[in-house]
């Protein structure tokens, strides 16, 4: 069952357009990456998925729901949630304060008690740094936060953006992993990304952006033997 299904999609900031006549799809329990490099247009891609930025034409269907009069708080209300770059925590507030923010359509304390258990399964690590303030984390710790509170909103799609950026290579592969178990309990993620290799070995198709427009698509294993991209993005012809 198709998921998300994003249409034509053009973004444009005055007369700078960032993103060209763009489609792409979900279906239900897939890893969909978009990748290529910065400044091509990948998180105004997402932000417009999400409501932070208007489109200037196309369409964005959630479960076949048109979302162009769809707020951005209410997208995140029917669980199209994403975890944003840069992270975005409240600093002086502690990791258990930050993930439990992530939860607030929720009504009931015994269902936010038991997405905390479902959140600190994937990061164990969170779970032993609940109580500290989120600021003196490590940029791979805050990362992890940034991540169990999207998943603390319970998403029937996750929207992750540049989720290893500025981290270290040691980092990035424990992100990924974390990603990887997200992935297999079911919960369909589209991800963008400038890590090439590691996203599209995840990755159950994917789809190249270069300078707002849509390049390449397909299967991520394909794409990772693909000429253009392992001579543009992995350094190997």
């Amino acid at each position: 069952m198709s998921i998300l299904e994003v249409s034509n999609l053009q973004v444009v900031y005055g007369h700078v357009t960032a993103v060209w006549d763009v489609s792409l799809g979900v279906d239900r329990g897939e890893l969909i990456a978009v990748v290529g490099p910065n400044g091509a247009g990948k998180s105004s891609l997402i932000n417009a998925i999400s409501g932070l930025v208007p489109i200037q034409n196309g369409s964005i269907r959630l479960f076949g729901e048109d979302l162009a009069r769809v707020p951005a708080h209410k997208r995140a209300a029917l669980g199209l949630v994403q975890s944003p770059e840069g992270r975005k925590l409240f600093p002086d507030m502690s990791v258990e304060e930050n993930l439990r923010l992530g939860s607030y359509t929720c009504i009931s304390r015994a269902d936010v008690s038991q997405r905390l258990d479902e959140v600190f399964f994937p990061f164990p690590r969170l779970k032993e740094r609940r109580g500290q303030i989120a600021s003196s984390l490590s940029g791979g710790e805050q990362q992890m936060v940034a991540l169990g509170r999207a998943l603390m909103a319970n998403p029937r799609l996750l929207l992750l953006d540049e989720p290893s950026l500025g981290l270290a290579p040691k980092i990035v592969l424990e992100v990924f992993r974390a990603i990887q178990q997200i992935r297999r309990k079911g919960t369909p993620i589209l991800i963008v990304e400038q890590n090439v290799r590691q996203t599209l070995e995840l990755a159950d198709r994917g789809y190249v952006l270069e300078n707002g427009r849509m390049a390449l698509s397909g299967a991520g294993s394909d794409l990772l033997h693909n000429e253009h991209i392992r001579n543009a993005y992995l350094g190997v012809g």
